[in-house]
């Protein structure tokens, strides 16, 4: 029974970490709501694009009588904003941002508008999208399970050693051999594929992702040593809550970023609540 409630204690932790990922991560659809006649209506603005191709958004608007506006302009520059008129496609408003090169971004914003009222969403404050390469789908879906399988295990071995359980020791040997697959060996794949880079962390740069990931492996490797002759549970625990507070970095927050004025990738800050 012991075993029971370790995993289930484990899943949940692994499950909160999940959900808060998804709300707090600056590359993940904002979503957003607008009232138009006391209905109303909610989107999801993009803040990633995979491809060689235009990014497209669609807000699904059945109305006829409502039009819309996109403007947007590259981030980070003080340049005007393009303004164009939203197309109204099969029940969708459709606006087209051009392509960029990988790590590129625009910052965008909708304007809605109906018997000449207008209905900004998000507050009438922009978002920030990046554009990226396309990541063949078995590199990366192999990396997020493995990213979170690792912290799953991770939870388990911290909770074991917690309590002292024999078994954390071959849990955290686990953990390590997962976040080594996941964040080690996938996770520069996904880079080299998105933005053209295969390590972007230290000693080359400042990404974040890459470096959270580098510390998180660098502690659970000590723990694996630290625990191979003799028992010292509190090395995975440390490592456990370290992983924690990696995972508890929106993901891609200090990510590449293209400098639209060279034309060279640096890492910068993606905004977060815009």
């Amino acid at each position: 029974m012991k075993i029971v409630f370790y995993w289930v204690l484990a899943i949940i932790i692994t499950f909160v970490a999940v959900i808060y990922q998804r709300k707090t991560g600056p590359t993940y659809d904002r979503k957003v709501e607008v009232s138009i006649d006391n209905k109303s209506y909610n989107f999801k603005l993009v803040r990633s694009h995979g491809g060689a191709q235009d990014f497209k958004l669609d807000l699904i608007v059945p109305n006829k009588d409502i039009s819309g506006v996109m403007e947007y302009r590259k981030f980070p520059t003080n340049n005007a904003w393009a303004k164009i008129e939203m197309k109204r496609q099969n029940g969708n408003l459709s606006g087209i941002l051009p392509h960029l090169p990988p790590a590129g971004k625009y910052e965008y914003k909708i304007t809605l508008i109906k018997s000449g009222r207008e209905f900004p969403l998000n507050d009438g404050q922009p978002v920030i999208i990046r554009f990226k390469g396309d990541v063949p789908k078995g590199i990366l879906i192999p990396h997020i399970f493995f990213m979170f399988f690792a912290m799953l295990l991770g939870n388990l071995a911290g909770i074991m050693a917690i309590f002292k359980h024999q078994k954390f020791r071959f849990f955290t040997n686990v953990t390590v051999i997962a976040l080594f697959a996941g964040g080690m060996v996938l996770g520069p794949l996904v880079q080299l594929y998105a933005f053209g880079e295969l390590w972007a962390g230290v000693p080359f740069a400042w990404d974040l992702t890459d470096n959270k990931t580098l510390v998180a492996f660098i502690f659970w490797v000590l723990a694996l040593v630290m625990n191979r002759k003799k028992e010292r549970p509190v090395y995975t625990i440390i490592a456990s809550i370290v992983m924690l507070a990696v995972y508890s970095i929106p993901h891609s927050m200090f990510g590449s970023q293209l400098n639209p004025e060279t034309g060279e990738i640096i890492q910068g800050w993606i905004q977060l609540f815009f």
